[in-house]
């Protein structure tokens, strides 16, 4: 057996930990495989559902049933696995060479010596398990007074998973691998989930007896099962109505079944909390997206990452929003929201796209191809048409016309250009950065802008117009006459 190494994730890579102190409730989740059915080189519980990955939803779920500080089982591309739940409230320890779940298990004594309360164990591949279940699996582990708790559920196809075999009076006499059981085991509809709940010293006491011969030559977690049953003790089981709490990830199909799931559960909960979805089969809200009652979110959106949107919006359709805060009633329409900021009343669209850093003040509007990155835009201002405003502030109430652009890169650095309050921007406007536009100044229409506007003053910065009454007729003239000529050699 490999020795296990704790490890935390600190600014100079891996650390010693302290074993876990006593508590109500210890936490194990089993994330060191690197799952080859996945067909690439990222570890499998890294991998995404509703915008958030497995071992996150995971964490999350064994947290919400009670666990202070899980201890996670990593190995393949630990230090990626450690960084993705470095925030403290996680124990690692590291499986070098995965023998099994009774093998990962092993990994964690060390940490869960002193604990002498229960201990939940899950995979790190069941992203649709909810904190309620886990909760009621201990609830009945503690009720029933029992050494072990199983989750199962009833399938019509049960297949690779474990069988729940019971004796006559109906209690739990061990589970039995798929590729271990008899043609009449593999009759029992009655899975194993793979979720757990153990008094810790007993699980202890027999992890060091596992043996590994079986058809897949592993330490199977299963065996304390029936190790405990063997010596007398209580095993319950208890049989969950919904199958895909448990649906574990193995390959990039399940991958995107689970996803699908899980994105109907959130549409769902937003529904019930008072947001209008449309078309649920072509909305896609990330897990951790808020959205206020009242808001409407149209088809072909989607809505992603640390999310918040306001009540009274309309999001969509056509839209993609992203790690945004979006105030009340604003409107989303056809465009790409990325780490921006909408105030109350803001709205953008259509083809808008806010880029990271970008503020709007309430009520502003953006309209059809305009770009803004970095970009501050004060209260009832509005830049409504085929704009870039890249590091750059506008004051409030100022308005920016059609084809203005702030040139914010000179080739080696960025420059910022200051607007200030209750100014006119002409269309087709180039300012220059870096610049500052004073307060209820003005820029002439067609303007290049390359000194600084005082307040109240109007800039022009273009060539002076010529106007030549009667040359276009003169010329049309002599551009037909030479034609005209010019086709009779032709003929000659």
């Amino acid at each position: 057996m490999a020795k296990a190494e704790t490890r935390e994730q600190t600014t100079h890579g891996i650390v010693s930990l302290p074993t876990m102190p006593r508590t109500m409730l210890a936490g194990l989740i089993l994330a060191a495989g690197k799952g080859t059915r996945m067909r690439g080189e990222r570890a499998k519980v890294l991998h995404e559902v509703a915008g958030a990955s497995m071992i996150e939803l995971v964490s999350q779920a064994v947290r919400q049933a009670g666990v202070e500080k899980p201890i996670v089982v990593v190995g393949h591309d630990a230090e990626t696995v450690v960084a993705t739940l470095q925030d403290g409230t996680h124990q690692f320890v590291e499986q070098r060479e995965q023998l099994g779940t009774g093998h990962a298990a092993m990994m964690a004594v060390d940490l869960l010596k002193g604990h002498d309360g229960p201990v939940l164990v899950t995979p790190g591949d069941t992203p649709l398990l909810s904190g309620e279940t886990l909760a009621e699996l201990v609830k009945t582990f503690t009720d029933e007074g029992a050494q072990a708790a199983v989750a199962s559920f009833v399938t019509f196809e049960p297949g690779s998973y474990g069988r729940v075999v019971r004796d006559e009076e109906g209690h739990v006499s061990g589970i039995v691998e798929a590729k271990d059981a008899t043609a009449e085991e593999l009759e029992i509809k009655e899975v194993n989930a793979a979720v757990y709940c153990f008094d810790c010293a007993t699980l202890l006491r027999h992890l060091p007896n596992l043996q590994k011969g079986n058809a897949q030559g592993e330490y199977y977690l299963t065996d304390v099962i029936a190790a405990i049953r063997g010596e007398g003790g209580k095993v319950v089981a208890t049989c969950f109505d919904d199958p895909d709490e448990f649906m574990g990830v193995n390959d990039r199909w399940q991958l995107a079944e689970a996803s699908r799931i899980m994105r109907l559960r959130v549409l769902r909960r937003h529904a019930l909390n008072g947001v209008t979805i449309v078309d649920p089969s072509s909305t896609y809200i990330g897990a951790g997206v808020q959205i206020g009652p009242d808001t409407l979110v149209h088809p072909m959106t989607v809505i992603d990452g640390d999310t918040r949107i306001g009540s009274g919006c309309t999001i969509g359709p056509n839209a993609w929003v992203k790690d945004s805060a979006i105030g009340d009633g604003c409107q989303v329409f056809m465009s790409h929201v990325d780490q921006a900021e909408m105030a109350d009343g803001a709205r953008c669209g259509p083809f808008s796209n806010l880029r990271p850093g970008t503020r709007l003040g309430a009520r502003v509007k953006i309209g059809n191809f305009v770009e803004i990155k970095n970009g501050q835009i004060g209260e009832d201002a509005a830049v409504s048409h085929l704009t870039y405003i890249g590091d750059a502030s506008v004051g409030a109430r100022t308005n920016v016309g059609a084809g203005t652009i702030t040139c914010n890169y000179d080739g080696f650095a960025k420059h910022r250009t200051e607007i200030g309050a209750d100014t006119f921007i002409g269309s087709n406007s180039t300012i220059v950065a870096p610049r500052t536009i004073g307060d209820g100044a003005m820029v002439a229409a067609g303007s290049v802008v390359t000194e600084d506007v005082p307040d109240d003053a109007m800039a022009v910065g273009r060539a002076r117009q010529v106007t030549k009454e009667q040359w276009v007729a003169s010329w049309r003239q002599r551009r037909q006459t030479e034609t005209l000529k010019k086709n009779e050699t032709s003929a000659d």
